[in-house]
């Protein structure tokens, strides 16, 4: 998956747009979605998926089953938002928050109304941030967003270990996908008990390979006279979009414009 993201990345429709409006305007919506309700927040979500999957071209089944995962996060959550406990003599306390509730020996366990509301504003500002993300993800290089960071300012050292733990995603990726395989052709996950056996020793062999391609690059950094700091080479061949620049400055407007209304009804 990691490697069709980066694939998606250099192949997508917007890949000749800059970096620097791009990353705009995913940071404006984030701006926008860290302050607004809710209803905003799904629009921004919407809006987000219409760019990444018809303007950019993003597979809409590799964009939804990234989203699917945001959201499994958030299921995994919710009976920790949402369910609440008190002894059974302090029920009439929380009768006005209760939803549904049960007793449970001393307890009073109950669904809680501001639990769901709770949850319900932590799904929403989370499908709108991760949307966000995707936008960038699917649409900048990550080279490109590491240049586009260093002109703005950032750090090199930083940059350069952002670039350093991106590419050693593909090597644990690709480490544990091999032997994987290899305990598979063996039948090492036959039984609950091989398998947590061979799971064992696949984190052991993964973290001792891990060390072992992280020096075998720095001797290849080392021969190839590294200073301290990684030059990537990027054709610097980008537009920038009148026609996007204004229809993604309207949509920020229209949005704040609702959040306005919607913040004056409440």
């Amino acid at each position: 998956m990691t490697l069709q993201i980066d694939t998606l990345a250099y192949t997508n429709k917007l890949r000749r747009l800059a970096p620097e409006q791009k990353l705009l305007f995913a940071i404006a919506l984030l701006i926008i979605t860290a302050f607004a309700h809710p209803q905003v927040r799904l629009l921004i979500a919407v809006w987000m998926g219409i760019w990444t999957v018809f303007y950019a071209g993003i597979p809409a089944k590799i964009y939804l089953k990234l989203v699917y995962i945001a959201i499994f996060f958030w299921i995994t959550s919710l009976p920790a938002l949402v369910i609440n406990s008190v002894t059974i003599s302090q029920i009439n306390l929380v009768q006005d928050d209760a939803v549904y509730g049960v007793n449970v020996g001393f307890y009073y366990l109950y669904i809680s109304h501001h639990g769901i509301e709770q949850a319900w504003q932590i799904l929403t500002r989370a499908i709108a941030s991760i949307s966000c993300l995707y936008f960038v993800m699917f649409t900048i290089p990550f080279t490109d967003l590491l240049q586009t960071l260093r002109r703005c300012g950032f750090p090199v050292l930083i940059t350069d270990l952002l670039l350093l733990m991106y590419r050693f995603i593909f090597v644990l990726l690709n480490t544990a996908s091999e032997l994987w395989t290899a305990q598979q052709a063996r039948s090492g996950y036959s039984s609950f008990g091989i398998s947590m056996k061979s799971l064992s020793l696949l984190i052991s062999q993964l973290f001792q390979r891990t060390l072992e391609k992280y020096q075998q690059v720095s001797l290849s950094l080392a021969s190839r006279g590294f200073n301290g700091e990684f030059q990537v080479w990027h054709p610097r061949r980008y537009y920038l979009s009148k026609r996007y620049a204004i229809e993604a400055i309207l949509g920020c407007l229209i949005l704040i414009e609702l959040e306005w209304n919607i913040y004056f009804i409440k």
